[in-house]
């Protein structure tokens, strides 16, 4: 026998509740690191939904001034009426911009859902130290 088995038991007691409280203040380090790692990874997609809305509206001013002018020029040259020829040429361009807007944001947005914020390894490792106050019961 060890020197342990002799020892009163509440001391024995004691010294679990003292492993015990040590161990769960071990976890909630580890939930706290595991949670800033993933909110880490999701600002990644929050960033690249924001770029992605930027680049969008940067591109309406830019597209729709230049490419309604140019759309609208073109569609006069075959015989439309100026009016038309720019509500076509705005509708087009606007089409298109919104199409290239919503694919940045859409990939954003499966950033966002690719990534877990689930805490798998501290919920593990609680589970492991569960297991293991349950054997010292």
């Amino acid at each position: 026998m060890s020197n342990t088995d002799n020892r009163p038991l509440t001391e024995l007691v004691s010294g679990l509740v003292s492993d015990i409280s040590s161990l769960f203040r071990k976890e909630i380090a580890l939930a706290k690191a595991e949670t800033s790692e993933k909110i880490s990874h999701a600002m990644g997609g929050v960033e690249m939904l924001a770029i992605g809305a930027v680049f969008a509206i940067g591109a309406v001013g830019v597209l729709l001034s230049a490419l309604v002018t140019g759309l609208g020029a073109f569609f006069m040259a075959q015989g439309m009426t100026e009016p038309n020829a720019n509500s076509l040429a705005a509708v087009i361009v606007g089409v298109v911009v919104a199409v290239v807007a919503w694919r940045l944001m859409a990939s954003g947005l499966n950033t966002l859902r690719g990534s877990e914020l689930s805490l798998d390894r501290t919920t593990s490792s609680l589970q492991r130290d569960a297991n293991i106050v349950k054997e010292r019961l």
